[in-house]
């Protein structure tokens, strides 16, 4: 039926558009078969929820994760990374694309271990490969193959810096090698808009490579409060069959398409903006207190 809706409609939505709908009649339709068990607060409830599904399609406004609860019922933890050392642990992360990135660059100097936590800094100075915007990139040695990845965290804000947690492959290198997600995707669990005044997140799925073969569904944007003062988890569970995303253990997204059947390794950065802030006495942190990482105890092929 709703395919009808959208066709009558004439009008290409995007994907976080169409779950929006469908959330909206799912909402419309869960409390008007309640029956006897439908309540005020439920209704109220209801109303909240499906105003920000009409905000979401009408003016691509966030909305707040209101799925299932996270169940790792069967997963064990592979990777634990509470960053309680003096230094990063090389044994686990690697530094990667030091050098010119967007407006500036990346190096590792601008990571560092502070109280039981990953800082990651920009700043503008005088650095190793010049003057200019500096900041930081990590990846995983390890490639994973499905499971569930977390990050928790207080973003970082200001000049368009945007903090992120991310997989990527290596199958990303083209179009032909990422064949539509089954050969490698970029996953985006949470991206920040880098905006103090917007404390939301979004979620992306990207496959074809980088190229022009590259394509990309916004699962969607999500509220989530005081992103930059207050630690907040964001994760995604990965099956062969769909991503699903969390944030603060509540489902906020899921898509089945673009779905990795390859190796990803896993991202933590405070990315670029791509016009350099004006404003070179800024400075802006991104805090990590731990990444974790579970798979199945049964092997998934």
């Amino acid at each position: 039926m709703l395919d009808k809706i959208f066709e009558k409609l004439g009008k290409d939505f995007a994907y976080r558009q169409e779950a929006a709908i469908r959330k909206f009649f799912s909402v419309l339709k869960g409390f008007f078969g309640g029956g006897s068990a439908s309540s005020f607060k439920k209704f109220i409830a209801s109303l909240v929820i499906m105003a920000e599904c009409l905000g979401c399609v009408l003016f691509d406004l966030p909305v707040t994760p209101g799925g299932e609860l996270l169940d790792l019922t069967g997963y064990s933890l592979v990777l634990n990374d509470d960053f309680n050392g003096d230094s990063l642990n090389t044994e686990i992360w690697q530094y990667r694309s030091n050098g010119p990135r967007r407006c500036g660059f990346n190096w590792k100097g601008q990571n560092r271990l502070e109280n039981g936590n990953l800082v990651m800094k920009a700043e503008y100075k005088d650095g190793v490969y010049g003057e200019g915007w500096y900041s930081a990139m990590i990846r995983t040695i390890a490639e994973y193959k499905y499971g569930y990845f977390e990050i928790r965290c207080k973003i970082g804000g200001g000049g368009g810096f945007w903090s992120a947690f991310w997989l990527n492959s290596r199958g990303m290198a083209s179009a032909e090698m990422s064949d539509g997600g089954r050969g490698g995707a970029e996953i985006d669990i949470f991206e920040s808009p880098g905006n103090p005044k917007k404390s939301h997140v979004y979620s992306t799925v990207h496959v074809g490579g980088y190229g022009d073969g590259l394509t990309s569904r916004i699962v969607g944007r999500y509220k989530v409060n005081d992103i930059y003062n207050e630690y907040n988890t964001y994760g995604l569970k990965w099956t062969p069959d769909e991503y699903i995303f969390y944030v603060n253990g509540v489902e906020s997204g899921r898509i089945s398409w673009g779905v990795s059947q390859f190796e990803e390794y896993v991202i933590i950065s405070l990315e670029h903006p791509s016009v350099a802030p004006s404003d070179t006495d800024l400075t802006v942190e991104y805090y990590i207190d731990y990444v974790r990482v579970y798979q199945q105890d049964a092997p998934l092929t």
